[in-house]
């Protein structure tokens, strides 16, 4: 759970998760959203997926990134249950 609140904590990371909320985007695609480098994106790509947070899949010589709706459930009902 440490490593979800980890990459959730920049901002950069939550506007990509806005991004895959509304459909599933290759990572030149989210670039294009960004005024960085690709191999930032990437990185940034790459702790949301160790967070488990983003799934990927191979389409032809594209990776398409889309947003792991189960582990973000778990997150809201941990908070939830944090309330009670």
């Amino acid at each position: 759970m440490n490593d979800v609140f980890k990459a959730l904590a920049d901002p950069t990371r939550r506007k990509i998760l806005d991004l895959l909320k509304e459909q599933d985007l290759t990572a030149g695609e989210i670039a294009d959203q960004f005024d960085m480098s690709k191999p930032s994106i990437s990185n940034h790509l790459k702790i949301l997926k160790s967070a488990g947070l983003v799934l990927d899949e191979k389409k032809g010589q594209f990776i398409l990134y889309s947003l792991n709706s189960t582990i973000l459930q778990d997150v809201i009902k941990w908070l939830l249950d944090k309330k009670s």
